[in-house]
């Protein structure tokens, strides 16, 4: 299980450190960390900057495949002539799918096998789905729904292995912070980015080149990848001898347990995203749900007792954790329902060009900034719970400013507010999670950790969408006029405040658990109440 240590090369360590008063700092520094030096040291400072820029890429183009598809949802519907708001979404629920699913597997994949390599291989695999997503137009939605899912298998490869790579090739100090940081803010400039140039080229050119320009780019990004970033694994552990179709890669890759472990989402997920389009009476989305449900378990119980080098070590399977990944998986949830309808409203009912709407969304950019600043001055003085609790706050105000929104009222009113307000969940919570979740285990499983929360981010995104669209086809009466579209729109982002709000509860909930925590081993400590095993 060590080899998870470098999963995300200690990532929830890099940020709860940059969040720490400095003699906080100075003392763990001191006591638990051996300065190494920073390979980076060793390289110009241009080269320095080109290769923390590739990385960054990494969570840049992430954001940017969501973008492109979300901005253009409609024209590439058209085209193929898809309408149905179900099938519709699993253009994006697709794609978040795979980048939630695979993160676990593809992380242990470049700890055996190379960070650089890995990275190299995402931004090329990424690339070629791309340019399959573009080629579709010749063929038809089916085709462009199963390059969109092949697509994002290649972000699932870039993300922790891109984060392992800043954490290899930088020795603890302000640089690395600084490079994390970075990676972390590229985040809402890719979307925004995505969605603007998916907007030009459908409204200039034709949407293909959305996608084909796109793989282009990723593949002059590999290449720029292979060339320039120094590789820090100088002893790659690969498969320990074992070949690659043996038992012995089995066990060490955990194959058994990843498969499992996808299987099971992939099949919850598919159920709830294929349910708007068939109906719940259908036979695949009952059969689909109920395997989806049984293998949950069945996977736990391989990490727990067949796995020699399991992708989920159980020290991580707390209560706390459960709290935490439960707001979590609420708060994107609730995001995802959110920017997939606001873009629906915009360009559905308000009329709004593809390319006007990227403009009025375009502030995202900037608060996302704030956001992250104000974050990390919050953690800096309060509970991660606390934090969390006004990160749901955030989601909920966004989805309420939406759902009341009146079509035609002027956009500084509320669209402006709920792009200003909205960012400050999505920066608020990750960090807080990834803290918390990280701060229960060791510090080798801590890359594992901040793995984990990365997977239910994702993947409550895509999951949410499902959610959404089996309350939007069930309420809107076929969505044939406008009236009808909006009734729909509105009850989806219902179930959003809903989400949010249940996950204000339950962060309430782990603010109090925390507070009677932390009483209790102030007890202990000073010798009020013996220590009972828990």
């Amino acid at each position: 299980m060590s080899g998870t240590a470098t999963r995300i090369t200690r990532s929830a360590d890099i940020i709860e450190k940059m969040y720490r008063l400095p003699e906080e700092e100075e003392e763990e520094e001191n006591a638990s960390l051996t300065p190494t030096k920073s390979l980076l040291q060793e390289v110009s400072l241009p080269r320095e900057i080109l290769v923390v820029g590739i990385i960054a890429l990494a969570q840049f183009t992430t954001q940017c495949g969501l973008g492109q598809t979300l901005a253009i949802l409609h024209i590439i519907g058209d085209d193929f002539g898809v309408t149905n708001p179900g099938t519709l979404s699993w253009l994006i629920a697709g794609y978040s799918l795979t980048v939630g699913t695979f993160i676990l597997f593809t992380g242990r994949l470049g700890d055996l096998f190379g960070w650089k390599k890995m990275l190299v291989i995402g931004y090329c695999w990424f690339g070629v789905w791309s340019v399959v997503a573009g080629l579709s137009v010749y063929s038809n939605h089916v085709l462009f729904v199963f390059a969109r899912v092949f697509q994002g298998i290649g972000p699932a490869i870039c993300l922790p292995n891109g984060l392992a790579l800043l954490g290899g090739l930088y020795g603890p100090g302000k640089r690395k912070n600084m490079a994390f940081a970075i990676f972390g803010s590229c985040a809402p400039g890719g979307s925004m980015a995505g969605a603007a140039f998916a907007a030009l080229f459908a409204q200039l050119a034709w949407w293909p080149w959305t996608f084909w320009s796109f793989g282009i780019a990723l593949f002059v990004i590999a290449a720029a990848a292979a060339w320039a970033i120094p590789d820090p694994q100088t002893d790659k552990p690969g498969l320990k001898g074992h070949a690659l179709c043996s038992w012995g890669a089995v066990w060490e890759l955990d194959l058994l347990g990843a498969g499992i472990g996808i299987l099971a989402l992939v099949l919850f997920n598919f159920a709830w995203n294929q349910a708007p389009i068939v109906g719940w009476g259908n036979a695949q989305c009952i059969v689909t749900l109920i395997a989806g449900i049984f293998l949950v378990p069945v996977f736990f119980w391989i990490e727990q007792k067949i796995a020699r080098n399991p992708l989920l070590p159980m020290e991580i399977c707390t209560t706390s954790n459960a709290f935490v990944l439960g707001c979590v998986a609420l708060g994107w949830a609730n995001f995802g329902i959110w920017v997939f309808y606001l873009w629906q409203i915009l360009e559905e009912l308000r009329g709004s060009s593809p390319l006007l709407a990227s403009a009025y969304l375009s502030p995202l950019t900037i608060s996302g900034a704030v956001a992250a600043v104000v974050t990390g001055a919050l953690l800096h003085k309060t509970r991660p719970a606390v934090v969390m609790i006004i990160a749901l706050c955030a989601f909920m105000t966004g989805s309420i400013l939406i759902a009341t929104l009146p079509v035609h009222q002027i956009y500084w009113a509320q669209i402006f507010v709920t792009t200003l307000v909205t960012p400050f969940g999505m920066d608020m919570s990750f960090p807080a999670a990834t803290l918390v979740v990280s701060d229960s285990v060791e510090k080798s499983k801590q890359g594992v950790a901040a793995s984990l929360v990365n997977t239910i981010v994702n993947y409550s995104i895509s999951l949410g969408l499902g959610f959404a669209g089996t309350v939007e086809v069930h309420v809107n009466r076929g969505g044939r006029t406008p009236p009808d579209l909006l009734h729909g729109y509105r009850c989806a982002l219902y179930l959003a405040i809903g989400l949010a709000g249940l996950g204000i509860l339950l962060a309430i909930f782990f603010l109090l658990k925390t507070l009677r925590d932390e009483r209790r081993r102030m007890r202990r400590r000073d010798g009020c109440i013996p220590t009972v095993p828990r």
